[in-house]
């Protein structure tokens, strides 16, 4: 079966990007009636080229400085480049701009096309080789073979098919979307890119390379870096920025876009991104791949989605397409930042900017973590804020251009796709963010968990945050929390949470700190309230979470209590002398009296100057032993709540109920005692309501 991949072009304005395509293909890729009165390419255009055993999705670009924006649209997704020089126009402006926005998206695959080779001399040729190889110095097009092409005559246009179906076969082995390999800490040092990207070999002494074969197989020389799964592997959930949308007849609204990732077939349902941060589901109403009905798409390929239901004035460029619940829209981002080498005053803190991420572009200011400016080729750590909320995922690429669209600044790629504000030379914060970079899956889950606070996360947002692959999620999960490093905690609403587990000890130590206050501004009462008392952490937004982690004080022992009241563990009343005389007092009174206890409010007159906590040293008693709480103004002695149940159940074993008139009679009380102690028994599970009667619980 032939493999797809995706192959998009760059070079300056007329140096015949459009007329090599179509040499190649047959396919003109101007489609705007303004492109063909104009004879410029305005928006981006598209072709596919087969070639045997590989199928290329062509993206054809514009190359006017003006139109730079919708260059950056259209390569989003490809796997490798095309640059098209010509030759009796040499290197261009934007033939190093393109070149350098390459680089930043992480493209690390690519061919070199020298144009209109017929128009010039061969010592033209050899000159403007040798001008081209001093341009790509440093990159990943350092050994790639520059071929000399002519749309009009045919001039090495089966040569350069044959290189691309080389291209393809090297590419084919790699990680499609790797992260861009920019300068990396490595034991607290910067590696220096450049120079050790000048030390390359250069191949061949021709300008124009050594022949096809030759540069081909040239391994590119570039640091290490990790792999970007997350944002681009075919393992991983289904991403298509839109990039256009129209409507065809009897079929309603259609979008096209490159699969970043993943596949989908007919009748799917998808999440539609729609750029202000709502979302919507929808249905793959049916699948084209350029001019073919098709069941199916996957990365690597051009898709056009005929969309069930969406209105076709509601779909712009920069909206997203993705599998439900992967991403989600933030206006923060925290990214890794590199400043083109070819800038001037590199990237300051503060400075208003252009963000082009997918197919978007949103306005954004740069806020520097780790210094005051990124100088021109060095990198830092740094987060955007955006006008507008974005998708994104970690390790994707982006680029950033100024404000006025002049010029790009640099680029980098997303560490956290959902972001909250990190304060400036927050050491520990940036230590955890610079984790997010390991080559380590483990190590980026962790800093992702710690980031996270005490909200932790959901296994699968590491598909999203940590670029780890979706089938490796549930097994990195357990490792992770077999080893204590995470703690799953499953809420109320069957939610599953992961939490670094240094966050929950800080959970645990705020719910213990709390009720250790509470205890000493009541040092008589021996529980409270357990929603009075994780209401003082309100704080944390979560009161299922602060449930989860008080659950788990209470299964280590550390607290005491149930669904309605705690307290510490180790905290014991302290009782004045008096008071434990009151307190010897009430006990005998309760052991004394059976089934008809005495109210509290008949020791009020005992009680003396401790009539104020009298309740309290009623909870004492309850805590020690001695009584137990039916009501706030009912209590029993421990002996007489053992023989009620053990009457009670006598009664009831038979299978017979009991009203509450022959409960009464049982226990020899009032119908004043006996209603509190039959909702009691129906409290503690012992009985519950059929109608008038009480029968006994199975």
């Amino acid at each position: 079966m032939p493999r797809d991949l995706i192959l998009g072009t760059a070079g300056h304005i007329d140096h015949g990007k459009t007329s090599l395509i179509k040499a190649l293909t047959g396919i003109d890729c101007d489609r705007l009636p303004e492109e063909k009165a104009r004879g410029i390419t305005i928006d981006i255009g598209f072709a596919n080229l087969d070639l045997g055993d590989v199928r290329l999705g062509i993206v054809d670009v514009p190359g006017h400085e003006r139109f730079v924006k919708n260059m950056l649209a259209g390569a989003t997704g490809i796997d490798f480049a095309l640059l098209v020089v010509a030759a009796d126009d040499s290197i261009m402006p934007q033939t190093r701009e393109h070149l350098e926005i390459l680089k930043l998206l992480g493209i690390r695959n690519g061919l070199v096309a020298l144009t209109k080779a017929d128009l010039v001399d061969e010592t033209t040729r050899d000159v403007v080789g040798l001008e081209l190889r001093e341009l790509v110095r440093g990159s990943f097009l350092e050994d790639a073979p520059i071929i000399p092409t002519s749309a009009h005559t045919g001039l090495g246009i089966a040569e350069l098919k044959g290189a691309l179906r080389e291209m393809c076969v090297r590419v084919g082995g790699e990680e499609p979307n790797p992260l861009t390999p920019f300068p990396k800490k490595e034991g607290g040092t910067e590696l220096n890119t450049k120079t050790e990207t000048l030390q390359a070999p250069v191949l061949s002494p021709s300008p124009l390379g050594g022949g096809v074969r030759e540069g081909l197989q040239a391994a590119p020389h570039q640091p290490p870096f990790p792999s970007a799964k997350g944002h681009g592997g075919g393992s991983s959930w289904f991403r298509l920025p839109i990039d256009r949308a129209f409507v065809v007849q009897g079929h309603g609204t259609v979008v096209t876009g490159s699969v970043v990732s993943g596949s989908i077939a007919v009748g799917d349902e998808l999440e539609w991104h729609r750029g202000d941060g709502s979302t919507e589901l929808v249905r793959v109403r049916g699948l084209n791949n350029h001019g073919r009905p098709v069941t199916e798409v996957h990365r690597g390929q051009r898709a056009a989605i005929n969309l069930a239901g969406v209105p076709h004035d509601q779909v712009r460029r920069g909206q997203e397409l993705a599998r439900p619940s992967y991403l989600v829209p933030s206006k923060v981002l925290t990214v890794r930042l590199f400043a083109s080498a070819e800038g001037k005053h590199g990237i300051k803190h503060r400075l208003p900017v252009r963000l082009h991420v997918g197919t978007a572009e949103i306005m954004a200011t740069v806020s520097l973590l780790d210094c005051d400016t990124v100088d021109p080729g060095q990198w830092g750590l740094a987060q955007l804020f955006l006008t507008e909320p974005v998708t994104t995922a970690w390790g994707q690429p982006f680029v950033l251009r100024d404000s006025s669209a002049e010029q790009t600044l640099g680029g980098g790629q997303v560490v956290q796709p959902t972001a909250t504000k990190v304060r400036r030379r927050h050491i520990e914060a940036i230590e955890h963010i610079e984790k997010l970079w390991s080559d380590a899956a483990e190590t980026r889950a962790l800093a992702v968990a710690w980031l996270a606070g005490s909200h932790g996360f959901a296994p699968n947002d590491l598909v999203r945050a940590a670029g780890v692959e979706p089938g490796r999620v549930e097994i990195l999960a357990l490792q992770l929390t077999s080893s204590g490093k995470l703690t799953d905690l499953t809420l109320a609403s069957n939610r599953r949470l992961l939490v670094h587990s240094e966050r929950v000890a800080e959970l645990e130590a705020r719910v213990l700190d709390t009720l250790g206050t509470m205890h000493a501004e009541n040092p008589l009462m021996t529980t409270h309230d357990r929603q009075k008392a994780l209401a003082r952490l309100d704080y944390v937004n979560d009161e299922q979470l602060l449930q989860a982690v008080t659950d788990r004080l209470i299964r280590a022992k550390k607290v005491v209590g149930d669904a309605r009241r705690i307290a510490r563990a180790d905290f014991k009343p302290k009782l004045s002398a008096n008071q434990r005389k009151l307190k010897d007092k009430i006990v005998e009174a309760h052991a004394g009296a059976g089934f008809a206890p005495p109210e509290p409010k008949e020791f009020a007159n005992q009680a003396g100057g401790n009539a104020g906590a009298l309740k309290d040293i009623f909870e004492v008693a309850c805590a020690e032993g001695f009584l137990v709480r039916l009501t706030d103004e009912f209590y029993l002695s421990a002996e007489a709540e053992a023989e009620m149940r053990r009457r009670v159940v006598q009664r009831l074993q038979n299978g017979s109920g009991a009203t509450v008139a022959e409960i009464r009679d049982l226990l020899g009380t009032t119908r004043k005692f006996a209603v509190p102690v039959c909702e009691y028994l129906d409290r503690v599970g012992l009985t519950k309501r059929a109608g008038d009667l009480r029968v006994l619980v199975e």
